[in-house]
């Protein structure tokens, strides 16, 4: 008896593509779209979720022959993606809502929507494979096979018993591979763009959508050295990263770069860009995949950011749901809010999320 397998398609050449392979692979199949933004906003092509995508998904679906169900999850989407995020980076911090949504939506909502339905699992189009472990027992999250598309960053929150109910087809291929095989199948999107930048904010300018968002202006402060001077004002907390040097609207004479922001005084800190180099963080709801526990300090490789290159680290025990990582050569940049993934060769550690000292 084949297993049966909903697979989440964004309308994208990934997920179909995957659909290929699950078909070909023996599986009965059920393809899933979310619709995460209201009528409206789902016509704005470039959003994760537009009207497009969604028939696109359909219409592929319908090719390669299996049912296809659209899925509006956009009551869930804007409580707990859209809103945590405007909420995180008013507070200072520079959160990743595709982490968000992965835990709260793709691998949370609608992976209990297909259990409670009676699938054996639910597909994705993300580079990533999972595997057990014989001797513990436990999954494994491991690194894609084409590092360049590797997504494992954006999935260290996964559970036990969502890995166990996870496939990730295109785990072993390469890019052009997947390409390849939409097109010998006569696919539409073989030659779709991959999706860039956050998908409610496609312009990418987080400080104009969260005004837009809230209906209020970012409320102006100080601009402060590491000594609390003040050195002049800035627009708001909203409008500013760390590790930020042009925008700043204020010159100085020399090169000052954001090394802080503090929203309980509504200040942010600026510095030299030595400064931005620091070889410790601290890490909170840490999530452990290749190990049960950790009490004893372990060799990884981390990486402090999506586009930052796993480096040589020593992550410390996790303790209430929190860990120190102390890296061999001090890094750039690393901010509150975003995601610090660790990883021994292939195999994803696990993960937390970086916050202030």
């Amino acid at each position: 008896m084949s297993k049966k397998v909903m697979l989440a398609m964004s309308g994208g050449v990934d997920s179909s593509a995957s659909a290929i392979l699950l078909l070909e692979a023996g599986y009965e199949l059920f393809g899933a779209t979310l619709q995460l933004f209201s009528r409206k906003e789902a016509e704005k092509d470039g959003a994760c979720g537009a009207s497009s995508d969604i028939e696109d998904a359909r219409r592929v679906a319908q090719l390669l022959g299996f049912p296809h169900e659209v899925f509006p999850f956009s009551d869930r989407f804007r409580e707990q993606v859209i809103d945590r995020f405007v909420s995180e980076y008013r507070a200072g911090n520079t959160p990743n809502p595709c982490i968000d949504c992965n835990r709260e939506i793709k691998f949370g909502a609608l992976l209990d929507e297909a259990l409670a339905r009676g699938f054996d699992a639910m597909a994705t189009g993300h580079y990533a494979r999972v595997e057990r472990d014989r001797e513990t027992g436990r999954w494994l999250l491991k690194k894609a096979a084409d590092e360049r598309k590797d997504q494992t960053y954006v999935l260290y929150q996964l559970t036990q018993e969502q890995l166990a109910h996870v496939l990730f087809p295109l785990g072993n291929l390469h890019k052009d591979e997947v390409r390849a095989i939409a097109m010998q199948h006569g696919l539409i999107n073989a030659q779709k763009p991959d999706s860039q930048d956050i998908c409610f904010i496609p312009d990418g300018d987080y400080a104009a959508f969260i005004r837009r968002d809230t209906g209020e202006e970012a409320q102006r402060g100080r601009f402060i050295d590491c000594q609390g001077n003040t050195l002049g004002m800035h627009q708001g907390l909203i409008h500013y990263t760390v590790g930020q040097r042009k925008g700043l609207g204020v010159t100085f004479g020399k090169p000052m770069y954001v090394l802080a922001k503090n929203a309980r005084d509504n200040t942010v800190t600026l510095g030299e860009d030595k400064k931005l180099f620091t070889r410790e963080m601290e890490v909170a709801r840490v999530n452990l995949i290749s190990v049960d526990t950790l009490s004893s300090p372990m060799r990884v490789q981390a990486k402090a950011r999506y586009r930052h290159a796993a480096q040589p680290a020593t992550l410390y025990p996790v303790v209430q749901g929190r860990a120190r990582v102390v890296f061999d050569e001090p890094q750039r940049a690393i901010t509150p809010g975003q995601a610090a993934v660790f990883y021994d060769g292939e195999l994803v550690v696990g993960g937390g999320t970086i916050v202030a000292d």
